[in-house]
């Protein structure tokens, strides 16, 4: 009861139940009476008052000065610096002959509580202001699905029917909407990826967005003389990522690993026809239902409305 009337006890009223009593001449018992607060609380604020005057008054924390076990800062320091080599807890606390509790807390503590991409390159956030700025392409190989396997019985993972070959997942995705496009094809080769590429600008041309920009990866569809003169023929600039930085495409990357655990390892599918089928509905999902959370938990048909308000929507066929 006394915390509670403590914390609710406002810096006025301190000042003023501590005034009571060493300038008026209030007995504690009186003054408390009045605070509606304990004696022990009162007798605290009248010895701050008088000690140091309204300096005393304002709340303190409750930690301690002084921690006899604390890390010392340069173990702290050694802590970090293996942390960016690479080094899990685990290994730094027996390296250091430390508890792995007391390695783990110092890593939070200190910012690099999760290993992600400590020592790597820091991740480069951006985002385009208009719609069709820039176009991220890109193509994830799927082993192709001729009947079920144990997964679907129940029985464990599954796995890829032997010689059963590929099938090739192109993704188109818009940076400042995240609206996407994916067509499941045969190939990767050039003739093949400039095709979805054509289909793609126009589904996007349906959104009442015109595409200024392209990016993809080093792969050798996007490097072919086709895939150049089509981009010249449309007046599309390309851009391609620095060889071993897939971050520089991360919106088709990460759409990509979002796509494989909605769609393409979400449900249980009979055969690779199945799967496929399946795509369109989740692509709409996607599309104007699911929220976005780099987009404030909109969907990415509702941030192009948001951009690009003089546009009327398509729609998605």
């Amino acid at each position: 009861m006394e915390l509670h009337a403590n914390a609710a006890l406002s810096l006025n009223k301190r000042r003023l139940l501590a005034e009571r009593v060493v300038e008026q001449g209030w007995s504690l018992t009186e003054a408390a009476a009045a605070a509606e607060v304990s004696e022990r609380t009162a007798r605290k604020w009248a010895m701050r008052f008088r000690a140091e005057g309204e300096a005393g008054l304002p709340d303190r924390s409750s930690a301690p000065h002084r921690v006899a076990n604390r890390t010392c800062e340069r173990r702290i320091e050694a802590i970090a610096c293996l942390r960016r080599l690479r080094m899990t807890g685990a290994e730094i606390a027996a390296l250091l002959g430390m508890p792995e509790q007391t390695v783990s807390g110092i890593l939070k503590r200190i910012g690099l509580g999760r290993l992600g991409r400590v020592g790597l390159e820091p991740e480069r956030r951006y985002e385009r202001a208009r719609p069709g700025e820039l176009l991220h392409v890109d193509v994830k190989k799927l082993g192709r699905l001729e009947k079920a396997g144990k997964r679907a019985f129940g029985e464990g993972p599954g796995r890829r029917t032997k010689g059963a070959g590929w099938e090739f997942v192109h993704v188109a995705v818009d940076d400042a909407t995240r609206l996407a496009y994916v067509e499941v094809l045969a190939d990767e080769r050039a003739p093949t990826a400039v095709a979805f590429f054509q289909r793609a600008l126009r589904f996007f041309a349906r959104y009442g967005i015109e595409v200024e920009r392209v990016i993809s990866d080093n792969g050798a569809c996007y490097r072919s003389k086709l895939h150049a003169f089509c981009c010249r023929l449309l007046g599309i600039r390309h851009l391609r990522t620095r060889p071993y930085r897939p971050q520089t495409n991360g919106k088709a990357e990460r759409f990509i690993r979002t796509m494989l655990g909605g769609w393409a390892y979400g449900a249980i599918y009979r055969n690779s026809a199945e799967r496929s089928a399946a795509l369109d509905g989740w692509l709409w999902h996607y599309n104007h239902q699911r929220p976005h959370k780099a987009l404030g938990r909109q969907t990415p048909a509702a941030r192009l409305t948001e951009l690009n308000r003089n546009n009327l929507l398509g729609s998605y066929s």
